[in-house]
């Protein structure tokens, strides 16, 4: 294994054939955080740069965001996570990079760390939105009256058909992308930009990750689309969702049926943070989280 970025031992940037190797450290009952998956780590590999060693049974990964210090995620598997923690912190500190981890959850920190020992940094623009996977399928009471206006205004309004990810979705998927991007010119937005290409590397490489979508066909052209997978043995995570915004409640519908077409047999649904964008954030609330997922960066006191 070849060294890391500024000496850090024993770590190698992540890569497609590095998959079966890892895919074991992914999907255990004590994840929560949409970061932890291969799919989001490989999909965003050129935004943030990971890199990862496994030791003592439990996998380390570190991120080298563009324009960001890096930062640890933290560790997953079976072994000593707490001994993990320390065992990445110092192999940070060594590289001369500043130990800390980010984005992680209130559950692990309660579960595996001695919290007079790190100081806790509270991230609320990274905490996730978890959603019961019944509730966006069946949209009940007045909390969910708008969106299931808008999900009948949708039904009533338009011809159309459901269509699960397959190779040849894929490469519409691919084109409506495209129109998109062209509809909200992500030429002149960075984070648009760089979404873009997260995309992109996901649909390419469809057949080799694990993730699912669905698609909403509007007169023979992909006008909605998404894509998703299990993140624990109950709860989906989705890493993208886009609609053609010209068609009125064509989010509603692909929310509510890829919910309903494919995750009907989960509990919960995790939608990812808002990264402080309050209309993200308006967004996200208006379907009504069960639950958040609180995330803070971890670094050692003194």
């Amino acid at each position: 294994m070849t060294e890391g970025p500024v000496g850090l031992a024993g770590f190698k940037e992540l890569e497609l054939e590095d998959k079966p190797g890892l895919d074991p450290f992914f999907g255990g009952r004590d994840i929560q955080a949409s970061e932890l998956s291969f799919t989001n780590l490989f999909m965003w590999r050129h935004l943030y740069r990971p890199h990862w060693r496994v030791e003592g049974d439990c996998l380390q990964v570190v991120l080298f965001p563009a324009g960001e210090e890096p930062f640890g995620l933290r560790p997953l598997g079976r072994g000593d996570l707490a001994g993990a923690v320390e065992d990445l912190l110092g192999a940070m500190s060594a590289a001369g990079l500043q130990p800390r981890l980010a984005r992680v959850s209130a559950g692990f920190i309660q579960a595996h760390l001695d919290q007079e020992r790190y100081r806790l940094i509270p991230q609320p623009e990274h905490h996730d939105y978890v959603y019961r996977v019944k509730d966006l399928i069946e949209l009940p009471g007045r909390a969910y009256h708008r969106k299931k206006n808008l999900l009948n205004r949708f039904l009533r309004q338009n011809r159309f058909r459901y269509w699960p990810m397959d190779h040849q979705c894929v490469e519409e998927v691919l084109e409506m992308q495209k129109n998109w991007c062209r509809l909200r010119d992500c030429g002149s937005d960075l984070s648009l930009q760089n979404e873009d290409q997260a995309i992109w590397e996901a649909l390419t490489h469809f057949d080799s990750l694990d993730f699912v979508g669905g698609s909403i066909i509007i007169e023979d052209k992909v006008e909605a689309f998404t894509l998703g997978e299990p993140l624990s043995p109950d709860t989906v995570v989705i890493h993208i969702e886009k609609a053609n915004p010209k068609i009125p409640g064509l989010y509603a519908a692909i929310n509510q049926m890829f919910c309903a077409q494919t995750w009907a047999e989960m509990d919960f649904v995790n939608r990812e943070q808002d990264l402080g964008l309050e209309g993200l954030r308006t967004a996200k609330q208006s379907y009504h989280p069960h639950h958040m997922v609180e995330k803070f960066v971890v670094a050692p006191r003194g």
